[in-house]
């Protein structure tokens, strides 16, 4: 069964970085789409940024030149690489697989990591 782990989540100062990963197991990873949402209390769950699986990248407008999402997938690994962080991206941060020829539909969600940004 599809299971993705999160890991890289921290407190980070206003300007800082931090560079999250998600490892894929359970399926074949480079036949997949992959996708960072993030959530805050009380909010919905936003797309932050998405990658298919031949590598072709989108980002949400207010991390665009900020966060850089990337794959490998020889170690069936998702990264999400995020500079200059500001308050607002706060949130909980959850990896997404998508189903094999869809950037549509969510295979699966791992178990979310915090990332939390002071001033």
């Amino acid at each position: 069964q599809v299971q993705l782990v999160e890991s890289g989540g921290g407190s980070v100062q206003a300007g800082g970085s931090l560079k999250l990963s998600c490892r894929a197991s359970g399926y074949i990873f480079s036949w997949c789409g992959m996708g960072w949402y993030r959530q805050t209390p009380g909010k919905e769950r936003e797309l932050v940024s998405t990658i298919t699986s031949d590598g072709i990248t989108t980002y949400v407008d207010s991390v665009k030149g900020r966060f850089t999402i990337s794959r490998d997938n020889s170690k069936n690994l998702l990264s999400l690489q995020m500079n200059s962080l500001n308050t607002e991206d706060t949130a909980v941060y959850y990896c997404a697989v998508y189903a094999r020829g869809s950037m549509a539909h969510i295979a699966g969600w791992g178990q979310g990591t915090q990332v939390t940004v002071s001033s």
